[in-house]
Order: structure tokens, then C-alpha cells, then sequence
């Protein structure tokens, strides 16, 4: 063996454990704030990556201390620099909020926020502004979220304040994780526990994807909606866990190819459409399906809710419900044209929301009531084109058969129906 050939051994070593040393460990006791790591000849166009972490712009993780100037600090040096960006938020307890981060950052490349510590929100309520989030991400392109970490809305204190059951124009409590005029967003690997409010919402998104997320409250908290998406369009969750006091994913108007697939969802009020028709221009929804889910002992399973005397008109066609798993549900499929939440409604006007192209398609498991399937359309705009393929939802008593109920709708059935279709 010769000595070239031993030297050249030894320099491939060395340079194998240098990337180790740097790229290899966390960055987490830290890196000088906005350090600048050269990475190696790994792609045709290699760029600087910035690493900052909040500990180096004063943040505590002691759980007492506010940190909220720490992040807002990096989250500024962050955005203000050019290639590949890494925010670090180590292991710790931070207490923090309201935030907001916001952009454009007009020199990221990409930018990523790896959490891997505790956040808590401030259970101050007049720190949070009006319909607003404890943590806001706007007008940014390229975020992804990740890191394993956990947020912690401290909802336990807020929801005595919520009233929104009695009043409609109840003073809306904080969102936890809010995502406002966002595109080609990626959030992975995240907790999201006990919400003051929505857990996660987006508006105004585009090509947004979540995946392996952990959603929990208890099913008694008010309003804590896993995940709601409004006015968004190619948006994609998978493989996630939801159980929380209301739906567990809230499809508002004004969305477009939304796809939710492989969610374990319960306890809650299920997976649903709207509420539709509330005001005034609301948007379509298009183009949203749902499949290869597990629904266990919520209110609801797969919901369509629209406003009895909506003030405006609009539509929601080509939707696709398939593969779903019902484990003791109380209202497996529900259309519900007459919706309010209300203790009292004013009017039962027709809703004047358009339902159309409706696919349930392989939809199985149990009810917990006795009417498995309830179509209840509009007398205004009754639904066209529902149909129902190879539905099986047995009675969880197991006592007697499920029965089904319609109004203003001609569905068209194919394949097994259990329970039999209404007429």
C-alpha cells in the first residue's frame, strides 16, 4: 500500500470528521449569532448558510422570564439575511407572545424555524390583539417549521372568556399558530396543545403542506379547532393526530384543492366543511379531498354545516370523502343546511349556499345514534349530484339498524348501503 495512497486515506478522514464536527452536532449552546457555515461541494450552486439561535439574542428557557424580544431580535436578523436561514429555538421553556413574523425576507432562499424547546403564551388577554394569534407568520415564501417541539397555548385560562356559543359577535380569543399570506410553507414534527382558540389557521395560503402533527385539548374546551384553512388553495395535512373540544378540521369558504389524508381524529366534532354562507362574498369551495382517515368517538364524522339565511350566495362542489374509518360516532355523515350554534336563531330562511358534486365513497364503522346518514339540504338550493358508494355504518349497540334521513335531495346510491337509502 503505498504512501499516496495512505495520505490521501488520512485527508478523507479528516475532512469526514470536520463536517461531523460542524454540521453533525446541534446547534444549540450556540454558534455566535448570524454565524456563517460554508457548506461543502454537495450541489452545483452551493450557498451560505445562517444559523441564529435566541439564546444569543438573550432568551432565558427558564419558563418565567418573557422572551419575547429574544425572538423578535433573531426573528429581525433572521429575515434581514441572504441564503439558507436556520432559526434555532433549543430545548428549554420559553414564555412568550403575542409574535408576529413576518416578512417578505427578500434575500432567504429558504428559511427554517426548528423548534425543539417548550413555548407557553402569556395568559395576559389584553396583550392579544382582536381576532389575532399568539404566534403569526405573514407574507413570507419558503418557511418550514419543524424541530419536534411543543406549543403551548395556555388555553385553560382563556376559555371561561369565551362566549361565542351565545353571542355572534363574541370577541374572538387568540389562535394559536396563525399563517397569514403564506406560499410553499412546510411545517413537520410539531405539538400544538390546549389553544386559547384555533390551534392552527391559515388564510389567504398557497401550497402549504403539514404533516406529523400532534393536536390536543380537552374535548370540553370551546372553539379549539385543530386545524382551520380559509381562503387558501393546494393545500395538503397528512399523517396527523387531532383530538380536541371542536372540529378537529375546519374547511372555511374561499378554499381550492385542499387534501386531507391519514388523520386520526377524536374526540371532537370531526372533519368539516364550513361553516358556509355567515356573510356577505364568501369565496367557493372546490376541489377538497378527504380520505384514508380514522374518525373515533366524535360528534360528528365527515360535516357539511351552512348558515340557515345566509346573506350571500356561494357554492361547494367537487368534494371527495373516501376511506373513511367511524369508530362510535354520533352523526357519521351529515349535511346540515339549517346550521346554528346558537341557543336562538331569528330565522329559518333556506341557506343559499350551493352544494353540488358530493362524493362519500367507502365510508364504514359505527354510529353511536340511531340516523347514521343526514342529508338535510336546502328547500331554496336543494343539493345535486351526492352520491353515496359502499357505505357500511353499523349501530355500536349493535341492538338494531342504523337508519338514514333526507330533505330537499335526490342522492344517488351505488354498491352497499347500510344503513338503507332515504328517500
Amino acid at each position: 500500500m503505498s504512501l499516496e495512497y495512505l495520505y490521501a486515506r488520512l485527508l478523507l478522514l479528516l475532512s469526514l470528521f470536520c463536517f461531523e464536527c460542524v454540521f453533525g452536532r446541534e446547534i444549540e449552546g450556540g454558534l455566535p449569532a448570524g454565524s456563517v457555515l460554508r457548506t461543502m461541494n454537495v450541489d452545483r450552486n452551493p450557498k451560505s448558510s445562517h444559523f441564529f439561535n435566541v439564546k444569543d439574542f438573550g432568551a432565558k428557557a427558564d419558563g418565567q422570564a418573557d422572551d419575547s424580544k429574544a425572538f423578535t431580535a433573531a426573528w429581525k436578523e433572521a429575515c434581514q439575511s441572504k441564503g439558507r436561514v436556520h432559526l434555532i429555538i433549543p430545548r428549554g421553556t420559553y414564555m412568550v407572545g403575542p409574535l408576529r413574523f413576518a416578512g417578505p425576507c427578500l434575500n432567504v432562499s429558504s428559511l427554517s424555524l426548528r423548534v425543539k424547546g417548550y413555548l407557553k403564551a402569556t395568559t395576559v388577554l389584553s396583550k392579544y390583539e382582536y381576532g389575532g394569534g399568539w404566534i403569526e407568520f405573514a407574507w413570507m415564501e419558503g418557511l418550514t417549521l419543524t424541530g419536534g417541539g411543543t406549543f403551548d397555548g395556555q388555553g385553560a385560562k382563556a376559555w371561561p372568556h369565551n362566549n361565542c356559543s351565545e353571542d355572534s359577535n363574541c370577541k374572538l380569543l387568540p389562535t394559536s399558530l396563525k399563517f397569514v399570506a403564506m406560499n410553499k410553507t412546510v411545517i413537520r414534527g410539531i405539538t400544538s396543545v390546549n389553544s386559547k382558540f384555533f390551534h392552527i389557521a391559515l388564510v389567504e395560503c398557497h401550497n402549504f403542506k403539514g404533516s406529523k402533527l400532534k393536536i390536543q385539548a380537552p374535548d370540553a374546551s370551546p372553539n379549539t379547532d385543530g386545524i382551520h384553512i380559509e381562503r387558501s388553495s393546494s393545500v395538503y395535512f397528512s399523517s396527523s393526530h387531532i383530538a380536541t373540544g371542536d372540529d378537529c378540521i375546519s374547511v372555511g369558504q374561499g378554499n381550492s384543492q385542499v387534501t386531507i389524508t391519514s388523520i386520526a381524529c377524536g374526540p371532537g366534532h370531526g372533519i368539516s366543511v364550513g361553516s358556509l354562507g355567515k356573510y356577505p362574498n364568501e369565496g367557493d369551495v372546490s376541489g377538497l379531498v378527504v380520505r384514508d382517515c380514522t374518525i373515533s368517538g366524535t360528534t360528528n364524522g365527515i360535516r357539511i354545516k351552512t348558515w340557515a339565511n345566509s346573506p350571500g350566495s356561494s357554492a361547494a362542489t367537487n368534494m371527495t370523502f373516501t376511506n373513511i374509518v367511524m369508530n362510535n360516532v354520533t352523526n357519521p355523515i351529515i349535511i346540515d343546511q339549517l346550521y346554528c350554534p346558537f341557543l336562538s336563531c331569528a330565522s329559518k330562511a333556506p341557506s343559499k349556499v350551493k352544494l353540488s358534486d358530493i362524493y362519500f365513497k367507502n365510508i364504514r364503522g359505527t354510529s353511536s345514534s340511531e340516523v347514521a346518514v343526514a342529508l338535510e339540504c336546502s328547500k331554496g338550493i336543494p343539493c345535486q349530484n351526492i352520491y353515496l358508494e359502499d357505505v357500511h355504518l353499523d349501530l355500536s349497540s349493535g341492538k338494531k339498524e342504523a337508519t338514514s334521513t333526507c330533505s330537499n335531495v335526490k342522492a344517488k346510491f351505488i354498491g352497499t348501503q347500510i344503513p338503507p337509502p332515504c328517500t
